[in-house]
């Protein structure tokens, strides 16, 4: 029993010190290019260092954490050159998506969104405000998946929704991007809800060449450090 409940006990420090540093991440609490040091860690989220280092391994699998050379691992980048990567799988599969969601979809949820995304700009002046924008979007994401039924496909997308989270961040406080991404969501919302494919895959292709235009600016102006600890 005891060592059942060690392992136990062992489980949800991993679980816990996995779900902090990955949230840490993507807040940007861990800014990219900033070094992970096990022992600094540990003592930070006060575990031991076995849970940090598995911790480490599954931020190393998604892509949020990468090795550095005789200094252990630190935070990916956010650099122009993984956004484009980033943006050519987005494409790819956020495209496709939204031409099936267009044959597959319930019309009158998405009409539904494109009057929230009609309304969201008076959203945008508050902290609480650009919450219920983000979780918006959030929900849009969802009913797409929802619609196309492609667990696969999901799989996919989740994966790089993880990276667009720290992208976003950037976009926060930008009202003007935000305002213009509202009219893009409405618009492709619109098109699902019309049943019209090939105009949703059109708004997505519009939406995400302004996103990756906008982005790639502002990635290219962010320092990237390299820090120990945080």
């Amino acid at each position: 029993m005891h060592a059942q409940s060690r392992r136990s006990g062992h489980v949800r420090a991993g679980e816990r010190a996995y779900a902090r540093l990955r949230e840490d991440v993507l807040d940007g609490v861990l800014a990219p290019g900033a070094v992970l040091a096990e022992v600094d860690q540990s003592q930070r989220l006060g575990v031991s260092r076995t849970p940090v280092r598995e911790a480490f391994a599954r931020l190393v699998a998604e892509g949020l954490a990468r090795p550095l050379a005789g200094r252990g691992l630190v935070v990916a980048p956010l650099d122009v050159e993984g956004l484009d990567h980033l943006y050519d799988l987005r494409e790819a599969l956020e495209v496709k998506a939204a031409r099936l969601a267009a044959v597959r979809r319930d019309a009158g949820t998405f009409e539904r969104f494109a009057l929230a995304f009609a309304a969201a700009p008076r959203l945008l002046d508050s902290e609480a405000g650009l919450d219920r924008y983000y979780a918006l979007s959030a929900e849009f994401d969802a009913a797409v998946d929802a619609a196309v039924a492609n667990p696969w496909l999901q799989q996919a997308l989740d994966s790089v929704r993880t990276h667009l989270v720290r992208i976003r961040r950037l976009a926060r406080h930008d009202p003007a991007r935000l305002r213009a991404a509202a009219a893009e969501h409405q618009l492709i919302a619109e098109a699902i809800a019309a049943g019209d494919a090939d105009l949703a895959a059109h708004a997505v292709h519009v939406h995400l060449h302004r996103s990756r235009t906008h982005f790639g600016a502002r990635v290219g102006e962010q320092p990237q450090r390299e820090e120990v600890g945080a």
